[in-house]
């Protein structure tokens, strides 16, 4: 019988599969971070009562959903070069996902912003508040409330789709072990270990998701009985 899983070559290689890991983790932090804030800078831009940042906004957004993240790798990575403007793979890696996830989050904070009821804002505006305060004291914290659980799954997805920073010589995990596979050919070996790598991640992640989902809900309902 052929021996599929080689638990020496698992061991063997081990070491560079983790480092592809921590590098994917960390590609997927600060692409998390920066796709936040900017998310949040985009959603609010696209409800200004400015037209044509509307309208702007609005290009970004459909440009972005209406091409692949693939695409979007290589044009950074590849054709920007063209007009004097070169990246490193990992700032490439960087901005491509940063630009992808914060037209989909975007849209997640608008809809959180706009699930909050004109009662609130008219009650912030009795009290004398501004829109850029009301909107930081009271309809912010109510929304992220709401869309933590979508965000976390777009979060979980964003540490998958890394995997596509290999275009651009990313050596993330998957990177890693296709490389190494076509050295010593243990494909199955190779792919399932770096599975487990995934799951392993995202597993708990995603059990984080849940929790931080139970927690807001908790605290709202003990805020609003």
């Amino acid at each position: 019988m052929i021996e599929l899983f080689n638990a020496e070559v698992a061991v063997e290689n081990f070491g560079p599969l983790l480092a592809g890991l921590v590098l994917t983790v960390e590609l997927t932090l600060v692409v998390m971070i920066l796709s936040l804030g900017f998310a949040l800078l985009v959603a609010l831009a696209g409800m200004s009562r400015y037209a044509p940042l509307r309208w702007v906004i609005k290009a970004y957004i459909e440009i972005m959903r209406g091409t692949p993240l693939l695409l979007q790798l290589i044009y950074i990575y590849y054709v920007l070069p063209e007009f004097g403007i070169r990246l490193p793979s990992f700032a490439a890696g960087c901005l491509a996902l940063t630009l992808n996830y914060s037209a989909y989050i975007s849209e997640v904070y608008r809809g959180g912003i706009q699930a909050i009821t004109a009662g609130q804002h008219d009650a912030a505006a009795a009290l004398g508040m501004t829109r850029g305060l009301a909107m930081r004291r009271i309809v912010l914290p109510q929304a992220i409330r709401i869309i933590i659980p979508t965000l976390g799954n777009y979060f979980i997805g964003l540490f998958k789709d890394t995997a596509l920073c290999s275009v651009v010589s990313i050596q993330e995990v998957l990177f890693t072990a296709q490389i190494i596979a076509a050295n010593n050919f243990q494909y199955f070996t190779l792919y399932t270990v770096t599975g487990v790598l995934y799951f392993a991640v995202s597993f708990p992640a995603a059990r984080l998701v849940g929790y931080l989902e139970r927690v807001t809900r908790g605290g709202y309902r003990r805020r609003h009985p």
